[in-house]
C-alpha cells in the first residue's frame, strides 16, 4: 500500500545516555508499586501473548505482545498509573509510609479526603482510569477530553460517576484548561505529562507503569527481549516502561524503539527539529490514535527516552489499521487479540518493517535479525467499539 508511511530517527544513546534519570526506577520502587496494584479490588496480572505463527511467518525468534485490553475492567493499560499517582496523593495526605500504602488502608480513611477532586484532561484512556480509581476511593473526579473526541469515551468516562465534558481545544490546549481548572477550584491535577514545576505526579505516573515489567519479569524469565516497541503520545508509558526495563532488571538492555502517529510526531519532531529539546506539534493533530494524539511531550518523559530509546519512529494511520487487523484474525495456532488503534500500532509497524521491502533499511539499521525476540504492548481494546468494527470489518 502506497499510502503506509514510515519514517525513522536513530538516537545516539551513547552520546546522550545520562544515569541520572533513571533514578527514580529500581527494585524497592517497583516492588512497592507492585504491591499496590495487587491490593486493588480485582487485580490479575494481564495476559503475555506468544504469536509464535506470527514470529514464524516474519522469520523471528520469538514475538510476544501484552494485552492491556484485559487490565481491570478498564480496557486499556492506564490505570497503572493513575492509580498508583492517586494512592501516593492520598497518602501524603494522610501520613502513611509507602509501605502502608494499600488500597483497604486507604479507604478505611476516606473521611479523611472524601471532598478531594481529581481533575485531568484526556484522549479517553486516562480520564476513564482516573474516574474508575476515584470512584473506588470515594473521591471526585472531573475529566476535559479534547475536541472531536468521541461519545463512547466520554459515555465510558461518566458511568464511573466522573463529571466529564469535551472542550473546544485540542490535547494540549486541554491540557492547559484542566490545569486552570485545577488553579480556580482548589482540585488536584493528574496529568501524565510533564512541564517545569509540575513533575511529582507524572513521576509517579510513570512509575506506576513499572508493573508492566514486573509482570514480564513473572510471565517469561527464560526468554529476554532483543527489541521493544513503545507507542507514544506524550512519551510516559514509554518512558516509564524503558526506565523499568533499564534499572530493575540485570539482564542485557533490549533496543527500545518508540513508536507515534505521523499526525502527532511530537517526540520524533523534538529529536529531528530541536536535538531533543521539546517541540509542540500544533493544530487539530489528525490521527485514528486517539490515545497518541498529543502535540506536545512530557519534558521527563523526552528526556528519558533519549537517554535510552535507541530510535523514534513515526507511521501512518495505515500501519495501526494493519496491526489492529492482524491481532483480530490471528493464524492458526495464535490467540487473536482486541486491539485499538493505539494498541495495535506497533504489531502494524513490526509486519511491516520485516515484509514490507520498502522499509528493509530500517530493519537492518534496528538489528532485527532471525534471532530477534520482540515485546510489545497492546495499549487497549476496543475503546471506541463503533471504531474498532468498522477499521476491522473494512
Amino acid at each position: 500500500m502506497n499510502n503506509i508511511n514510515i519514517s525513522c530517527i536513530l538516537n545516539d544513546i551513547q552520546k546522550n545516555h545520562d544515569p541520572s534519570l533513571f533514578d527514580f526506577a529500581d527494585n524497592k520502587i517497583a516492588k512497592t508499586v507492585f504491591k499496590f496494584h495487587k491490593s486493588l479490588p480485582g487485580y490479575e496480572p494481564t495476559p503475555l501473548v506468544n504469536l509464535s505463527s506470527l514470529a514464524k511467518k516474519l522469520a523471528i525468534a520469538h514475538l510476544f505482545i501484552k494485552d492491556e485490553s484485559k487490565r481491570f475492567d478498564l480496557n486499556a493499560f492506564k490505570v497503572l498509573g493513575a492509580s498508583y499517582a492517586i494512592a501516593r496523593v492520598l497518602a501524603n495526605k494522610l501520613n502513611l509510609d509507602k509501605d502502608e500504602m494499600i488500597f483497604n488502608k486507604i479507604l478505611s480513611r476516606q473521611p479523611e479526603f472524601q471532598n478531594t477532586t481529581f481533575v485531568t484532561a484526556t484522549d479517553g484512556n486516562h480520564g476513564r482510569a482516573v474516574a474508575w480509581v476515584s470512584e473506588k476511593l470515594c473521591c471526585k473526579a472531573v475529566v476535559y477530553l479534547p475536541k472531536n473526541s468521541s461519545r463512547a469515551r466520554l459515555k465510558a468516562i461518566k458511568q464511573f460517576g466522573a463529571k466529564a465534558f469535551i472542550t473546544d481545544y485540542n490535547y494540549d490546549d486541554t491540557v492547559i484548561y484542566a490545569n486552570n481548572m485545577a488553579e480556580q477550584n482548589n482540585w488536584i491535577l493528574l496529568q501524565d505529562t510533564s512541564w517545569e514545576g509540575y513533575e511529582d505526579v507524572p513521576t509517579h505516573i510513570m512509575q506506576g507503569y513499572f508493573t508492566l515489567v514486573t509482570e514480564f519479569l513473572f510471565q517469561k524469565p527464560k526468554i529476554w527481549p532483543t527489541h521493544i516497541f513503545l507507542q507514544a503520545g506524550v512519551g510516559s508509558l514509554a518512558a516509564g516502561v524503558l526506565a523499568g526495563f533499564q534499572n530493575i532488571s540485570q539482564k542485557n538492555k533490549p533496543k527500545f524503539i518508540v513508536v507515534e502517529p505521523s499526525g502527532a510526531p511530537c517526540l520524533y519532531e523534538s529529536m529531528k527539529l530541536r536535538h531533543g529539546k521539546p517541540y509542540r506539534v500544533r493544530g487539530d493533530l489528525p490521527t485514528i490514535m486517539a490515545g497518541l494524539a498529543c502535540g506536545e511531550p512530557s519534558i521527563l518523559g523526552l528526556k528519558i527516552l533519549k537517554s535510552g530509546a535507541r530510535a523514534f519512529i513515526k507511521c501512518s494511520d495505515h500501519v495501526a489499521r494493519r496491526g489492529m487487523k492482524i491481532l483480530g484474525n490471528a493464524l492458526p495456532g495464535d490467540e487473536s487479540i482486541i486491539s485499538g488503534e493505539s494498541g495495535a500500532v506497533t504489531l502494524g509497524l513490526v509486519y511491516e518493517l520485516l515484509s514490507n521491502k520498502r522499509f528493509r533499511l530500517i530493519k537492518n539499521e534496528l538489528d532485527i535479525t532471525k534471532d530477534a525476540k520482540i515485546l510489545l504492548f497492546s495499549t487497549e481494546g476496543d475503546t471506541d467499539p463503533d471504531s474498532y468494527n468498522k477499521i476491522i470489518r473494512s
